[in-house]
């Protein structure tokens, strides 16, 4: 069984060391846990997909500790310039060419690599003691929620890794926002996420092509997240598209359970054992910071089937939205 690390100088050695031998350390960001390994060690990473049961075809992630770093793994350009003074160290996440140090698994076989530089200070403080450049996708089954907690971590993978290092719960709670900068004339978001596509054509004074559809392709999709079904209860999981009315909350099924996104303003509904709310005053970053750690929540219960309302398509809400329709996908 994995054992949780607490941040002390010690521990972040050890884990450091530990990564550099080719073991896996499962890692807290502001986005959500991760599973990591030394990027440069194809051995390792290879773990990474086989503990997971993730396909060969989804690339990961790789994390570095500050922009310095970046040559290491990716060709840069000004525009990678000028959205990492704006939003590193912080949840974005740029696919460029990437450089041979990086082994092809960690890239699906792909000329590219996705990286970015988390601001997670626990985090940052074991990229800087490991001195290498970390793959991590979610630490969590393929396709199940994500998680937010080193609960959740213990929980899904406790039995097959053994380590993972505390550092609380994830501030925002869904993952980063990937920005194709392929062509730096012409970035497209891929998935959204923490960071906003306005927030990001505005550093740019360029416009985005919209996020990418849900795709059942089987060829391997340019970034992570990307895939049809993914982030799914293992509950029968359906999605609205207009909120819950009082009346219709009050007339749920006793195997059925609702999630709101925000709490209801009838004490005697928002009571009901089957109904939940992502944000106590609909706040977006309330919600999206719930979101996986409801869904777990609700998973776990008696319920027969899970019915959410999506939300607002503004902001962050646009990532929130992809994350319940991913989910809510079939196979």
């Amino acid at each position: 069984m994995a054992k949780v690390y607490q941040e002390t100088a010690e521990n972040i050695q050890i884990l450091a060391k530990a990564l550099q031998k080719g073991e896996l350390v499962a890692i807290p960001s502001e986005t959500v846990y991760g599973l990591a390994a030394n990027a440069f060690d194809e051995a390792a990473c290879r773990k990474i997909f086989e503990i997971k049961g993730r396909p060969f075809n989804d690339p990961l992630i790789v994390h570095l500790d500050s922009l310095s770093t970046l040559d290491q793994v990716a060709e840069q350009n000004q525009t990678v310039e000028r959205l990492a003074k704006a939003f590193w160290p912080g949840p974005l996440t740029l696919v460029l060419p990437k450089k041979k140090s990086i082994p092809s698994l960690v890239t699906a076989g792909l000329a590219t690599v996705a990286v970015r530089i988390p601001e997670h200070p626990v985090l940052q403080k074991l990229l800087q003691a490991c001195q290498r450049p970390l793959a991590a996708p979610s630490a969590n089954p393929f396709g199940y929620i994500s998680p937010t907690t080193s609960a959740h971590v213990q929980e899904s993978l406790g039995n097959k890794i053994n380590y993972i290092l505390e550092g609380g719960p994830c501030r925002i709670g869904i993952e980063s926002t990937i920005v194709d900068l392929r062509d730096p004339s012409s970035p497209a978001i891929l998935r959204p996420g923490g960071i906003s596509d306005r927030a990001i054509s505005a550093i740019l004074d360029l416009p985005l092509d919209k996020p990418s559809v849900a795709s059942k392709e089987k060829s391997a999709p340019i970034a992570p997240g990307l895939l049809h079904k993914h982030y799914s209860p293992k509950t029968h999981f359906i999605l609205r598209s207009t909120p819950f009315t009082e009346t219709a909350l009050k007339n749920l099924q006793p195997k059925e359970a609702a999630l709101c996104f925000k709490k209801p303003d009838d004490p005697l509904t928002a009571s009901l054992e089957n109904v939940f709310w992502l944000s106590e005053s609909g706040s977006d970053e309330e919600a999206a910071r719930n979101l996986f750690s409801k869904l777990r929540q609700m998973d776990t219960g008696p319920w027969e089937s899970i019915e959410a309302e999506l939300i607002s398509e503004t902001g962050i809400g646009n990532a929130l939205n992809d994350r319940l329709r991913r989910a809510a996908a079939k196979s």
